[in-house]
């Protein structure tokens, strides 16, 4: 698997949904845009919120691996 380089990385396991969404929003929103933010989250229902997510927001969700019980994202952040 190759790796993506990111700026920021946010440990959201053991959170259950919302969550992991809301400290993503936050880490973002202190986060220049063109910087990739890389989420760990353990929760089942992370890859569709995270895709939804994305889509609302107009960041890129550049990746979705799942590792064991991780799920690991990349969001880059849009410009604003």
């Amino acid at each position: 698997m190759s790796t993506i380089e990111f700026d920021v990385e946010l440990d959201a396991r053991q959170l259950s949904c919302p969550l992991p969404i809301l400290r993503t929003k936050k880490m973002l929103s202190q986060m220049q845009g063109g910087q990739v933010l890389k989420v760990v989250a353990t929760d089942k229902k992370s890859p569709d919120d995270f895709t939804d997510f994305c889509k609302q927001t107009g960041n890129d969700l550049l990746s979705v691996a799942q590792q064991g019980d991780e799920f690991i994202f990349y969001v880059l952040r849009r410009q604003i």
